[in-house]
Order: C-alpha cells, then sequence, then structure tokens
C-alpha cells in the first residue's frame, strides 16, 4: 500500500511540473520582448476589416493638396477648425501638391488644369449678403481688388486670369507634374464688414478656398476635381504679427492641464477638404454679377433667356406658356423655382433660396427681399414676383385679313364694319407691345403671333391713299398713334423670293 501512494506521489509531482513548464512556455510567448500588436493585427481575423478600412482611406484620397505658407493661431481648442492670420497685401505662398497615387486621375496626366483662388466669407449670414456686401466696398474702395495673384513671385502657374466684375477670384492653370506656388495678396481686412470698428479681434472670419477643374470633352475646364479652404483673419499690416504674439503669450500663461485643450500651432495651413463653390464654371449664367470668364475663345452659358422674338418681355400677350414662364406660381418646386430665378436673371441667389418652393418665396415681403438681396436687387426681384410689368411704349392691334374680307381703302383703321369682316365674321386682334420702336421689331413679332417664318419676310409696307404701298421705315413706326389697329395681308414677293407684309 506504500508503495501505491508513493507512486501516486511520483505521478502527481511530475504532472505538476509538467504543467508549470507549459504554463512557462506560454509566459515566454507572451513576454514583453516578444508581444507585437503587428503580430497580433496579422491573425486572419483582423485581415478582413484592415482591407476595408485600407479601401475606405483609398476612396478618401485627395488628388491635391493645398498648403499655406502661414501659422495657424495657437489659440484655437481641439477639433475646432484652424485659424490664420493674414497681414493685409502682403504676399502668401500657397503650394500646389500632386497628392495622387500610381494610376489616381490618368486623365490628367500629362495635361494643365486650372484652379481658382476665392476669398469669400466664413459666416454664413454673411454669405446670404456677399453680393450686397462686396458691392459696398468697391464703392469705399474704388480701383482696389479684394484678391489680388503676386504674379512675380508664383511659379508655375500659367494663363492668370482676373475678372473686374469678381473682384474676389483670381484663376489660373498649372502642371501638376511641376513644382507650382501661387502667391496671393488679400486687400480687404476683417473689421471693414463689422457694423462698428472694434479693430481685428472682432474683425469677421474669412475663407480662402481653391477649386480645381480638369478639361472635359469640349476642351473647357468645367469637370471639378477638388476643393479645399481654410479659415482666415485680415489685419493691417504688421497686425496679424502682433495678434499671433499675443495668442502664444496668452497660452504660456496657461496651465498645462489647460493648455491640452487646445491644438499647437502649426508652421504652415492644410486647406481641408469642402464642397466646391456654388458660382463654379458650370453654374456660369449671363447677367450674373460675378462671372468668371472660362480659358475657351467663347464662354457657355447655362442659363435660358427669354426669346427675343416674343411679342413682349414684360406682357403676356396672346400665349398662355409665355404667362406661365413670366410668373411664378406658388405651387412652384424647389427646382421649378430655381429655374424661375435664372430665367430672370437671379443667378447669385439660387443657392440662397436652393431650398424655397414658389410659395416660400411668394411670402416674402419687400423689405425681407430689400435686406436679403441689397436695395437693387431687392426692389427687382420684388416686383418680378408680383409680376409689376413695364409699360410698352406702343400697343398696336392686327388681324390677318381673310380672303372674303373687302375693307374700304379710304378707312385702313375701322376693320371693316363694326370690327367685323365684309362676310359678317368677326375679325381677331392680336395685341403687339412695342419697346424699341423700329420696324424690324414690327416684323419680328407679326411673325411670331401668326406663326410666319421671320426669315421669308422681305418688306412691310402700309397702304396709302389710292391703294399706294409705304415701306414702313423706323420713323414711321415711331409715328403710329397708341392702340392703333389694322389689317393685314401678305403677297408673294418678286421670283417667289419670300413674302411682303401689307398693313392697311
Amino acid at each position: 500500500m506504500a508503495w501505491v501512494l508513493s507512486m501516486d506521489e511520483v505521478i502527481e509531482s511530475g504532472l505538476v511540473h509538467d504543467f508549470d513548464s507549459s504554463l512557462s512556455g506560454i509566459g515566454q510567448e507572451l513576454g514583453a520582448g516578444a508581444y507585437s500588436m503587428s503580430d497580433v493585427l496579422a491573425l486572419p481575423i483582423f485581415k478582413q476589416e484592415d482591407s476595408s478600412l485600407s479601401l475606405e482611406d483609398e476612396a478618401k484620397h485627395p488628388p491635391f493638396q493645398y498648403v499655406m505658407c502661414a501659422a495657424t493661431s495657437p489659440a484655437v481648442k481641439l477639433h475646432d477648425e484652424t485659424l490664420t492670420y493674414l497681414n493685409q497685401g502682403q504676399s502668401y505662398e500657397i503650394r500646389m501638391l500632386d497628392n495622387r497615387k500610381m494610376g489616381d486621375v490618368p486623365e490628367i496626366s500629362g495635361k494643365l488644369v486650372k484652379s481658382i483662388i476665392r476669398v469669400v466669407f466664413h459666416d454664413r449670414r454673411l454669405q446670404y449678403t456677399e453680393h450686397q456686401q462686396l458691392e459696398g466696398w468697391k464703392w469705399n474702395r474704388p480701383g482696389d481688388r479684394l484678391l489680388d495673384l503676386d504674379i512675380p513671385m508664383s511659379v508655375g502657374i500659367i494663363d492668370t486670369r482676373t475678372n473686374p466684375s469678381q473682384l474676389n477670384a483670381v484663376e489660373f492653370l498649372w502642371d501638376p507634374a511641376k513644382r507650382t506656388s501661387a502667391f496671393i495678396q488679400v486687400h480687404c481686412i476683417s473689421t471693414e464688414f463689422t457694423p462698428r470698428k472694434h479693430g481685428g479681434e472682432k474683425g469677421v472670419p474669412f475663407r480662402i478656398q481653391v477649386d480645381t477643374f480638369k478639361q472635359n470633352e469640349s476642351g473647357e475646364y468645367t469637370d471639378h476635381l477638388h476643393s479645399a479652404s481654410c479659415q482666415i483673419k485680415v489685419f493691417k499690416p504688421k497686425g496679424a504679427d502682433r495678434k499671433q504674439k499675443n495668442d502664444r503669450e496668452k497660452m504660456e500663461k496657461r496651465t498645462a492641464h489647460e493648455k491640452e485643450k487646445y491644438q499647437p500651432s502649426y508652421d504652415t495651413t492644410i486647406l481641408t477638404e469642402c464642397s466646391p463653390w456654388p458660382d463654379t464654371p458650370t453654374a456660369y449664367v449671363n447677367n450674373s454679377p460675378s462671372p468668371a470668364p472660362t480659358f475657351t475663345s467663347s464662354q457657355q452659358s447655362t442659363c435660358s433667356v427669354p426669346d427675343s422674338n416674343s411679342s413682349s418681355p414684360n406682357h403676356q400677350g396672346d400665349g398662355a406658356a409665355q404667362a406661365s414662364g413670366e410668373q411664378i406660381q406658388p405651387s412652384a418646386t424647389t427646382q421649378e423655382t430655381q429655374q424661375w430665378l435664372l430665367k430672370n436673371r437671379f443667378s447669385s441667389y439660387t443657392r440662397l433660396f436652393s431650398n424655397f418652393s414658389g410659395a416660400d418665396l411668394l411670402k416674402l415681403t419687400k423689405e425681407d427681399l430689400v435686406q436679403i438681396c441689397g436695395a437693387a436687387d431687392g426692389i427687382r426681384l420684388y416686383n418680378s414676383l408680383k409680376s409689376r410689368s413695364v409699360r410698352p411704349r406702343l400697343t398696336i392691334y392686327v388681324c390677318q385679313e381673310q380672303p372674303s374680307s373687302t375693307v374700304l381703302q379710304g378707312q385702313p383703321q375701322a376693320a371693316g364694319s363694326g370690327g367685323e369682316s365684309g362676310g359678317g365674321t368677326p375679325c381677331v386682334y392680336h395685341a403687339i407691345y412695342l419697346e424699341e420702336m423700329v420696324a424690324s421689331e414690327v416684323a419680328r413679332k407679326l411673325a411670331l403671333v401668326f406663326n410666319i417664318p421671320f426669315h421669308q419676310i422681305n418688306q412691310v409696307y402700309r397702304q396709302g391713299p389710292t391703294g399706294i404701298h409705304i415701306l414702313v421705315s423706323d420713323q414711321m413706326v415711331q409715328n403710329f398713334q397708341d392702340e392703333t389697329c389694322f389689317l393685314f395681308s401678305t403677297v408673294k414677293a418678286e421670283n417667289n423670293d419670300g413674302i411682303h407684309i401689307i398693313l392697311k
């Protein structure tokens, strides 16, 4: 029995020793010297998640990066956007960096791209009244620009352009494969757009935004590639240096715990990705207060302008379609409201009213529109919404003579007997509204109302005494009496080359 117990003790002690050895081996494998997070992440369970993350990072990889050589403020809290102080009129470098990976955006390899640099308002309230604010600045600073390019200091930029009507933007071409730096100068200061002058600290913030485009199939630089921006404040000369120094001294006085809540100051400012500015080349329209030129010989317009052949731009005339195009209806959708704004030359406010339906727009009072759009455009928009038409300079009434009609030559304005033709059929007259008071306008609007091809009309005559035909000239039109009635007929021209119109 004693022998059996001793054997059990030996076996038990051996098992304990083997178990301790196995534990010691595990400890060696997971020791501090051998442990590596990369080894853990290399396990199959983590590989699938890692691949999905890498694909997501590649999808967000921007093709370009823009770096402004100006230090950021140290007095910006964590998770807030950086703020950079600039001196008025001083040249600051913006480095245009090609950030593409191998195979990214291959269609621009070996080609130029176009970038537009803008200085715009950061506050949403001022963005709504940007046109009014910039017009006021232009009035106070005639001949000056808000933003300029320092061309002698810039490197790699080609075909720089500035538009006299767009004082806050500059544009140029550049080759992503070559070193490119654009030096900009901001001439407006932040306190110029505050109700009261409190000094630089109380001034409004601006944004520097860069939008880059590639060529489309037509060779125009309208296909958007990338946009980025940063927040700035502009001070009078040397004011930005003083403000940066004051912020740095304030941060030095804070405790270490308080400093952890603020971002460090960086020597350069990296512009962060953003959506493209609404006034991109794809949205250019005629008569916009701030159009930007394209790099092609002929500028394109996406705005639908009223037909020059309409009987009156301010009157509905005879067509219901024309009436519906002139006045916005309360039932109009947001898209129809945008189209109405474009057609009536309010393209600069389409972004502001992007979520407005027809009913929303009609609810705005005159004072609301003046406050939002400024005095000039606000009153014009109010009049357009209320369909306040301008009275035409001259109105005439015209009826097409029927073949069975007989009208006395001495009574050209009688329109038959009591407004009826010789056969007893009533004559239907159409109102023609004239603004230009020229003969070509009469022919053009007669062609529109009576569906006559305008190019087939050779001459317009007025039947005079004894049936003679008098050529209608500009001077004759200017001497028409208002609300004169005419019958008109058509005759074939010589050699069947078109027709002549005769007013009786």
